[in-house]
């Protein structure tokens, strides 16, 4: 099963990825997109894992995502992104668009194809006002296309506001 856990800034996504991850009762890789670039994103990093069983395998991706996966994937393992977002904010700083959209196709691209359980974390971003600034808009933009796409190949996509999760597409929680 794949699914797509969307949410707003503590919104609970991560911590119900997490709870998915344990009852998939696979091993699990947790695949890390973020770069704690400043002190309060290691923070945030470092309670993420605190919170992560130590049995887990962590890779940290901030670009390649689609390589991992495919190389990461089997029936026996269930791979944890944690998040999208970050990730596409890796890609637009790179400011290389042949880049960006090769590295997005590919994991729309191989999707599909992955083995076992794949879990993907991402950010709502827009669902509040237009953002003032062409790079934000663009970002709200790439981010809402990227999340429609992944919700259309997913088998579970779920909206997690407050810590509860409400089920959008699929099987409930």
């Amino acid at each position: 099963m794949h699914s797509l856990i969307l949410g707003g800034a503590r919104s609970g996504k991560s911590r119900l990825a997490e709870q998915l991850a344990v009852a998939s009762g696979l091993a699990v890789t947790y695949i890390a997109t973020s770069q704690p670039l400043d002190g309060e994103m290691n923070q945030r990093v470092q309670l993420h894992r605190e919170r992560r069983p130590s049995h887990w395998a962590l890779i940290e991706e901030p670009v390649a995502l689609a390589r991992v996966l495919r190389a990461e994937a089997s029936a026996e393992r269930c791979l944890l992104v944690d998040c999208l977002t970050l990730w596409l904010t890796n890609l637009l700083m790179l400011e290389d668009d042949t880049r960006l959209a090769a590295e997005r196709d590919a994991l729309l691209d191989c999707l599909a194809e992955l083995p076992g359980t794949v879990i993907l974390v991402s950010n709502e971003t827009g669902l509040g006002v237009v953002p003032m600034g062409e790079l934000t808009r663009r970002y709200v933009d790439l981010a809402g296309w990227l999340h429609q796409a992944i919700a259309e190949r997913c088998t579970r996509v779920v909206l997690s506001v407050a810590g509860l999760p409400l089920t959008l597409k699929g099987p409930a929680l």
